[in-house]
């Protein structure tokens, strides 16, 4: 500091009680008057402008403290140089005290003229200049009984950014450090006053009447608004009045609380939707189901899954498929009472439980309630989409007197109802449990067959329309179970795909096809195999990395298998499909669209990927007088786009007829032979038309060559 710089050294712990306003607070400066009345006091008196860091007046007293000759050499000195910013900020504060009306105070400074510090105990008052612009008048006095120790504990307690308060045990203000006057908003407010809680204030009192100190975290009314500040508050003496007063130190710990907030919000909350996830389940379900429990209410747990979710994903991309959840999580808020809760347990499942206190509410039918309100289609990225739902429902405490009871129970119930019709809800019932055991214990024999090899690959052969011979064959999984004898996929692949044995399931398959292609083509079949690939499959890159290294590590010829894709995986935006795709073709691979011309509109796809051959699903071949139209034009989009055509479920010889007429490709069904194990399907394929056409009329034997 230099030697002409007022330094604001040491605050005092307790300042003069700020109860009258100074004589000179409310006029402006008449130097005659100062002059006349204060020059030759003992007191050091000088006048400081804050704006222009100048000293505008001082007594003689005060010449002698600063060590300046004459009034005008001590208005000559430039205060800014080398001032600290502290001590500019500390200044300006005092400005703004006054103005707010806090007209005298005291505080300890230390100054430093010419270099040596000289400590001081100075009153201040509020003075303003003739401009009407507000300054600081000093009436300092050397005090040299302050110790060192007591100079650096009140310089501590003048700049730390902690707000240091005293009050009196009413509660009223008997001092404020310059960081706790900064946040007032009313230098008069009382200590109970500042909480913009008053139940933290009442909190506060009655701590403080069962011990002698107290700390809490609230809401404080502040100049920069409302801000959470940590409190603490301790009894002690008035070092003025040896009263018993309250000591208060407050911290600002707004961003820490509020970062505190944000991450327990985001860890029990999902960032997709806003809705309450898992980790939010397993405090509130519980406490839920206690007062269910206390007070004789019934409570209900709706686990609800969203119908179709995987479509929207799959043509329209995941972005869609994103914003149609926040859509249907925020129709969900509208529709439950704020008692209720409604979570996002992940993906397209949701949860929603509710009390029912009068113990009337028949669950289903809230279910259907919830069903309804979704009946009209919804706007996502700018095409109407309809919204269906599965639900599945279990009640305390019919169900289960704890939340895992209760949420498996809906579990339950909510496989019953994807199982049957959509759109429904479905409550829980014992019989559900057993259909879980059965899945627990299949899964279970599941992982032992894959240990065992308990599995086989049969084929269903494809016949060609012009030659009746065998080109091709799907291969299909067959599960020899020791007990339960032969299982088709169709039992167990559901049970794979839940407990993620898929994956294994199908690397064993891929291995199987590839050294049945090798063995077929080595004793003379020219033969193309496909194989079904699940979207959960296809999207997998560590699937697909096997998938392209099986040429090399088994020699099998790739141009002679084919992977078949539901449409579904093709429909979209999605690169990864589009790289998995041209992955498959630049290894050889041929990509076959199963299940083709039921489910979807956007036939786009078929000029976009490099499709080798589509599969009429059998669903349009069961009634082909009603539906010949469909698979007609199905034909003839395949014949334009040089896509092979292939029908599967050919069962009649009338399909077979139509089909002929019309042009297909290639035949699959019961109609020409059921899947065959190996050394049948090997026999078959030898035969050629001999076998598998004579049960056939003349004429479409004819036909077929």
């Amino acid at each position: 500091m230099t030697s002409a710089l007022p330094s604001p050294g040491v605050a005092s712990a307790v300042s003069a009680p700020a109860l009258q306003t100074h004589d000179l607070g409310s006029v402006l400066v008449d130097m005659a008057i100062l002059q006349s009345g204060l020059d030759e006091a003992e007191t050091a008196f000088w006048i400081y402008d804050v704006d222009r860091k100048r000293q505008v007046w001082a007594n003689k007293s005060a010449l002698r403290l600063w060590d300046a000759e004459t009034l005008a050499e001590l208005q000559q000195r430039d205060f800014s140089v080398d001032m600290s910013s502290a001590v500019e900020q500390r200044l300006n504060q005092y400005k703004t005290d006054f103005e707010r009306g806090n007209t005298r105070f005291s505080e300890i400074w230390t100054l430093y003229p010419k270099g040596l510090p000289r400590t001081l105990r100075v009153v201040y008052s509020g003075v303003r200049l003739k401009d009407g612009r507000m300054a600081i008048l000093c009436e300092g006095a050397v005090d040299h009984d302050i110790q060192p120790e007591n100079l650096r504990s009140a310089e501590a307690l003048l700049h730390t950014q902690v707000m240091i308060s005293m009050f009196d045990h009413d509660g009223i203000p008997l001092y404020r450090n310059p960081a706790a006057r900064a946040a007032c908003t009313d230098l008069s407010t009382t200590l109970f006053g500042q909480f913009e809680d008053q139940e933290d204030a009442r909190c506060l009192l009655s701590l403080l009447k069962t011990a002698h100190d107290a700390r809490l975290v609230a809401r404080m009314v502040t100049s920069l608004g409302i801000r959470w500040h940590e409190v603490t508050v301790r009894e002690c003496l008035d070092a003025a009045t040896g009263v018993p007063a309250y000591l208060v130190s407050e911290i600002d710990v707004t961003e820490l609380h509020e970062t505190k907030e944000r991450a327990e919000y985001l860890a029990t909350h999902d960032t997709l939707t806003s809705l309450p996830n898992r980790a939010y389940l397993h405090t509130h379900l519980p406490a839920m189901i206690s007062e269910a429990e206390r007070q004789g209410y019934k409570a209900h747990v709706f686990l609800v899954d969203l119908d179709g979710f995987k479509h929207i994903n799959d043509t329209m991309g995941h972005a869609a498929g994103d914003r149609l959840l926040q859509v249907v999580s925020a129709q969900f808020r509208d529709l439950l009472n704020k008692d209720d809760i409604v979570a996002r347990l992940g993906g397209d499942e949701f949860l929603v439980c509710r009390l029912d206190k009068e113990r009337k509410e028949n669950p289903v039918d809230f279910g259907k309630y919830l069903l309804s309100k979704f009946k009209s289609p919804r706007d996502v990225d700018g095409q109407k989409r309809k919204i269906n739902f599965s639900i599945g429902v279990a009640s305390f405490p019919d169900h289960g007197k704890d939340m895992d009871t209760l949420l498996r129970h809906a579990d339950l119930a909510l496989y019953e109802a994807k199982a049957g019709e959509k759109n429904i809800c479905v409550p829980f019932v014992v019989r559900m449990r057993h259909k879980l055991d059965q899945a627990k214990a299949l899964k279970y024999e599941l992982e032992q067959a894959l240990e065992r090899k308990d599995f086989t690959i049969y084929f269903q052969p494809r016949v060609c329309a012009r030659s009746g011979e065998v080109v091709s064959a799907e291969a299909l999984m067959r599960w020899h179970h020791p007990e339960r004898g032969e299982i088709e996929p169709k039992h167990f692949i559901p049970v794979a795909e839940n407990s993620g044995l898929i994956n294994r399931l199908g690397e064993w398959v891929y291995r199987e096809v590839a050294s049945h292609q090798i063995e077929f083509a080595q004793q003379g079949l020219d033969l193309s195999l496909s194989i079904n690939v699940s979207p959960l499959q296809f999207r997998d890159p560590t699937i697909l990395g096997k998938i392209l290294e099986l040429p090399e590590k088994t020699g099998c010829d790739p141009t002679k298998i084919a992977f078949e894709i539901t449409e579904s995986v093709l429909l979209g935006e999605k690169s990864d499909v589009r790289q998995a795709v041209e992955g498959l073709k630049s290894a050889g691979y041929k990509i076959m669209v199963d299940d083709f011309g039921t489910g979807y509109s956007n036939l786009q796809y078929l000029q976009d990927y490099p499709i080798d051959a589509i599969k009429i699903d059998r669903k349009l071949l069961r009634n082909i007088d009603a539906t010949g139209s469909i698979v007609r034009l199905i034909l003839t989009l395949a014949s334009v786009l040089k896509i092979r055509s292939v029908a599967e479920g050919v069962e009649k010889t009338e399909q077979l007829e139509w089909l002929l007429q019309n042009k297909c490709n290639e035949f699959q069904g019961f109609l020409f032979s059921e899947p065959l194990p190996k050394t049948k399907f090997f026999a078959a394929a030898q035969a050629g038309h001999q076998k598998l056409l004579v049960n056939l009329p003349p004429e479409l034997r004819a036909a077929m060559g």
